[in-house]
């Protein structure tokens, strides 16, 4: 039985796929994997996030968008909570989001495969995200944001970015 809070909630879900992360424009909050949850309780909607990594910039201008657009839809009572555990990683990025930043020009991250740092920190050859080659070089660990680097293809010699996997 689907109840009234449950049927609101996919309603809600749908409208916060408006809700953009502005770093990534080209990506929801939900196809992020930043949203977790909506609660519903009454009139109270309350949004569950978790950010990329602590100190996201982002974060804050998410939160206010989530506001502002369930507000636009007439949920007045909507308010956003922060939680940290579990903590996000980039394996929440569904495969359709990742071609969405390939498309974009933005190397989606690879699949998580371990817990050891030292594994991670040796990366897989990155695929350019305009030619397909994997002959690409990290010209810097840090891009736009502190989650992308800076690669350069030498198929197409065209910098791109890549969204680090965490």
């Amino acid at each position: 039985m689907v109840t009234v809070a449950d049927s609101r909630r996919e309603e809600i879900l749908t409208w916060l796929e408006e809700v953009k992360d502005p770093e990534v424009p080209v990506l929801s909050i939900r196809e992020l994997g930043v949203l977790r949850e909506v609660e519903v309780s009454g009139d109270e909607v309350v949004v569950v996030m978790t950010p990329t990594y602590s100190g996201c910039p982002a974060m804050h201008a998410m939160e206010a968008d989530v506001v502002t657009t369930l507000a636009r839809h007439g949920v007045p009572n909507a308010r956003v909570r922060t939680v940290y555990a579990p903590a996000w990683t980039t394996d929440w990025i569904s495969d359709e989001a990742k071609a969405k930043l390939a498309a974009y020009g933005i190397a989606p991250p690879a699949r998580v495969e371990s817990d050891d740092l030292v594994a991670l920190r040796r990366r897989a050859p990155v695929e350019c995200p305009y030619c397909h080659s994997v002959n690409t070089i990290v010209r810097s660990e840090f891009g736009s944001t502190a989650c992308k680097a800076i690669l350069f293809c030498n198929g197409c010699h065209q910098p791109f970015e890549l969204f680090k996997a965490i």
